[in-house]
């Protein structure tokens, strides 16, 4: 098939555009014509996939006034389903409405689509059960380090991958540091860029004060596996996850995850998860970062979950995911 694959961010290092390329790589060793753009462009393709439902709107909407009979895929995302989906009405007139058309725009897009695509199981839960025949749950596939790489000696290190935005709540880990006994040797090591001046002013703030916090910026894939090899364990502090990419990489890796216990995060650890913590609960993930560092039973166990977990996330089980997808075409 020709296949068009929309998404709505620019070139970058940030997951929609890496979701973007991966997915496309998968699709042309498939043997589809993929052709990624970030707005909908007239042609004669097969099938046009969206990734992020109310962010490639336009797209979408043109696809099915141009096409009512092609196939249009929607992905799904976080900020879709636990951000749009359940947004407050808002306070003022002008707050409901805008509130108002990004939900009508997002059920449009599910009624238009042909098939709705996860990133992780739980997401169904979110949809209306007459949308739960056309949803597909496909994992997002990470790539384990090629050779392997001795754990940090000189202290105790826990990364932190992901850009520095406020749904990511960047310095909670940092923050939960502070709280740590001065016998601690734990190091906070942040790789991700800053998409924002202010961020940027904090994170260079909170290295001058926090000994235990340290941020590289932003990092190539190869240099975040090695970052991930070396480390002792990940946190994933954040409010909102569709399909963390970061932790596909963490579970592949077989690294321990401390995360907070968010419904895209329980989709793919589990609900009996041992390593959760509340949202901006940073005593609670201090508690969790000391018992890390002081119990080696309890890191193991963290370790035993991550590589439990880690076939599902391999790159042939989600070209596998898309080939059955893409096999339902000629059954519909």
């Amino acid at each position: 098939m020709k296949i068009q694959l929309i998404t709505p961010t620019p070139p970058s290092r940030t997951g929609n555009w890496v979701t973007a390329q991966r997915w496309a790589k998968i699709l042309r060793r498939l043997g589809h014509r993929t052709t990624i753009r970030q707005d909908f462009e007239a042609g004669d393709d097969d099938l046009l996939i969206a990734l992020h439902a109310r962010r490639s709107f336009s797209a979408i909407e043109a696809f099915r006034r141009h096409y009512p009979a092609r196939l249009l895929w929607v992905c799904l995302t976080g900020t879709d389903i636990y951000g749009d989906l359940r947004a407050p009405p808002g306070k003022s007139l002008e707050d409901r409405q805008h509130i108002a058309r990004r939900r009508e725009q997002i059920d449009l897009a599910l009624r238009w689509a042909d098939r709705l695509i996860l990133l992780q199981p739980k997401a169904r839960e979110t949809l209306p059960q007459e949308l739960w025949p056309k949803a597909r749950v496909i994992l997002q596939s990470a790539s384990a380090p090629q050779v392997r790489v001795p754990k940090i000696r000189r202290w105790f290190q826990a990364c932190v991958v992901g850009h520095l935005r406020p749904v990511k709540d960047p310095f909670c880990t940092a923050f939960a540091a502070r709280h740590l006994p001065a016998e601690s040797r734990l190091r906070v090591v942040h790789a991700g860029g800053a998409l924002s001046d202010d961020m940027e002013r904090q994170a260079q703030r909170e290295m001058e004060s926090n000994p235990r916090y340290l941020w590289l910026g932003n990092r190539p894939p190869r240099r975040i596996r090695r970052l991930m090899a070396q480390s002792h364990l990940m946190v994933l502090s954040s409010h909102m996850e569709g399909g963390s990419s970061a932790l596909s990489e963490a579970l592949v890796a077989h690294l321990p995850v401390l995360s907070t216990a968010i419904e895209g995060v329980l989709g793919v650890l589990g609900d009996d998860h041992p390593g959760y913590f509340a949202v901006g609960d940073t005593a609670a993930l201090a508690e969790l970062l000391w018992r890390c560092e002081t119990d080696a039973v309890f890191l193991e166990e963290l370790r035993q979950r991550s590589r439990q977990l880690a076939p599902a996330f391999h790159i042939d089980r989600e070209i596998e995911s898309w080939r059955r997808l893409l096999a339902e075409v000629s059954t519909d």
